[in-house]
């Protein structure tokens, strides 16, 4: 973490074994999380304070490229290799739901300001739109290239 007025490192936090592929700040930026694309599979929060880990979420069966906090900080959106998108509960650290809908990796997640619709890109050359109370695909764009 760097102090953007000083330019200042505050500091380094450490926990994953290869590259970051995606972090973001909750909304009141108390928490950061961190993933690792080249796979331990998981998701880190940071305590931004203290520069503790506060938990570690489990349960992508391949790396994760993408995370996304809902705008009031309560959800936390996951994309990943194994072509899901998991919501956490941040408090709790529950997963409240997996979607599929995607047949290959899932790049990029994003809440609407609203926090009712999650986008997630996929490289299966499509944007899906998804309900996050129920969980369903709302719209999908793009054309899916030929499965693999």
């Amino acid at each position: 973490l760097w102090d953007i007025n000083s330019g200042q490192l505050i500091r380094t936090l450490g926990g994953h074994y290869y590259d970051v592929y995606s972090v973001s700040f909750s909304p009141d930026g108390n928490i950061l999380v961190s993933v690792n694309g080249s796979w331990d599979n998981n998701i880190k929060l940071w305590d931004i304070n203290s520069g503790q880990l506060i938990r570690t979420l489990e349960g992508h069966n391949d790396g994760v490229t993408s995370v996304s906090f809902s705008p009031d900080g309560n959800i936390l959106a996951s994309g990943s290799a194994d072509k899901t998108i998991k919501l956490w509960d941040i408090n709790s650290g529950k997963l409240i739901r997996t979607l599929e809908g995607h047949y290959a990796w899932v790049n990029s997640v994003s809440f609407s300001p609203d926090g009712k619709i999650l986008a997630s890109g996929s490289a299966d050359n499509t944007i899906k739109l998804w309900d996050v109370n129920s969980g369903r695909v709302l719209i999908t764009l793009g054309k899916p290239r030929d499965r693999e």
